[in-house]
């Protein structure tokens, strides 16, 4: 299959290359390196150094006979997109290039405004690409578990039927995104679904947990290949950024209780999960949802099994020390969504989550300076109500 990955530079795009390759898929990828950009501008770097697109791809043709048929460029040029789909002629799309932080979205309107323009003109783009240029390919389009928010009710995959006034249908279920990048996500749920829907073209929009980890099952053993790490706070999700904490002797910080709930996915399964979606395709015209989690769990608890871990099995003294929350989001709440879409197309969870945890913490020990030398990155100070703090407030202390 011909397969091209939109924002192959990225922590999920370069390692779902390699792991496409390694099935034996023909790959195209397109990237204007804007994540390394976003992740300068705060101030930060990757953990694990990142090499340049040119070394990667010679690592890569090194590893699996052949590169990337890659294009530098930006999906909200028009031309651009059209082009690459023009010329590479996919099967399929994965569409990885977009702005992925909820707290880079929140800083101020400039950012809010960029997140908006850069996420959803980039996708409508590729929509019409696709609709031009290759109708039959099959958009695999990365959403996320945010849009759902924290509804009182079960989360279904997607769609619900629904009884009201004596009549019943299957609706889109109701989205409530808790930041402005979450509602670009959302944004492209309904465009998606519309351009499924009025030009007759096939998507599947996975609504993605938070991704962890610094390996896809053995696909990282060349410098070169490894993919990206970062660990402040706007581009590193919550069990990376709580692993950096904890080899640099970091108290974890978990917002408030701790008790909001997320879906966990390794990257390795979310590798595993993005493949099987690819290789299953929809019919012509159909919008259909995957929920890609491993497992719901507390934020609190995720702490506690990176202290536990860090202690148990790498001597690591690690302390726990909530923070007041900077976001508008609710701390306990009911959180039961479905995964059973993936699971039936043969997705099986692959690695314990202590293991993976151990496996991040050996990775990133090697490179303790280089997150040393960004720790004040690590404390929040970006707030969903736009205040400033005006200290580090400690909510209390949980203990191990």
């Amino acid at each position: 299959m011909r397969i091209l990955v939109a924002g192959i530079d990225g922590y999920l795009g370069w390692p779902l290359a390699q792991s496409l390759a390694a099935r034996g898929h023909h790959l195209g990828g397109c990237d204007n390196f804007a994540r390394r950009g976003w992740v300068a501008e705060r101030g930060s770097h990757s953990a694990i150094p990142v090499a340049d697109m040119p070394e990667r791809l010679r690592a890569f043709r090194s590893r699996f006979g052949h590169e990337p048929e890659f294009s530098e460029g930006d999906l909200t040029d028009y031309a651009f997109a059209a082009g690459c789909l023009r010329s590479f002629r996919p099967d399929a799309i994965v569409h990885l290039g977009q702005m992925p932080s909820a707290p880079f979205s929140m800083i101020d309107v400039e950012h809010c405004v960029y997140t908006h323009t850069n996420n959803l003109v980039g996708t409508l783009n590729l929509l019409h690409a696709l609709r031009d240029h290759c109708p039959e390919a099959h958009l695999v389009k990365l959403g996320t578990m945010g849009e759902y928010g924290t509804p009182d009710v079960d989360i279904p995959e997607g769609f619900f039927e629904i009884k009201y006034r004596g009549r019943r249908d299957r609706l889109p279920f109701p989205r409530q995104a808790g930041s402005w990048y979450h509602q670009t996500k959302v944004h492209d749920t309904h465009n998606i679904m519309m351009a499924c829907r009025i030009w007759g073209l096939r998507s599947t929009d996975v609504m993605q947990g938070i991704v962890f980890g610094t390996r896809a099952d053995g696909l990282s053993d060349d410098e070169a290949l490894r993919t990206r790490f970062d660990f402040d706070q706007c581009f590193g999700t919550v069990i990376n950024r709580f692993c950096a904490m904890a080899v640099i002797g970091m108290p974890l910080t978990p917002f408030g209780s701790g008790g909001q709930k997320r879906g966990i996915i390794p990257l390795s399964d979310s590798m595993q999960c993005l493949a099987i979606a690819l290789e299953n395709p929809p019919p012509e015209g159909e919008y259909r949802v995957f929920n890609q989690f491993q497992e719901v769990f507390e934020i609190r608890e995720l702490a506690r099994r990176v202290q536990r871990v860090a202690g148990d099995r790498l001597g690591l003294t690690v302390e726990i020390e909530p923070l007041e929350n900077p976001r508008t989001e609710a701390e306990q709440h009911h959180y039961r969504p479905d995964c059973d879409n993936l699971k039936a197309l043969g997705y099986e969870p692959t690695r314990e989550l202590d293991d993976e945890i151990e496996t991040v913490l050996r990775d990133l020990t090697p490179f303790r300076e280089r997150i040393e030398s960004r720790r004040d990155l690590l404390a929040p100070d970006i707030r969903w109500d736009g205040s400033r703090p005006a200290a580090r407030e400690l909510v209390g202390v949980v203990g191990r």
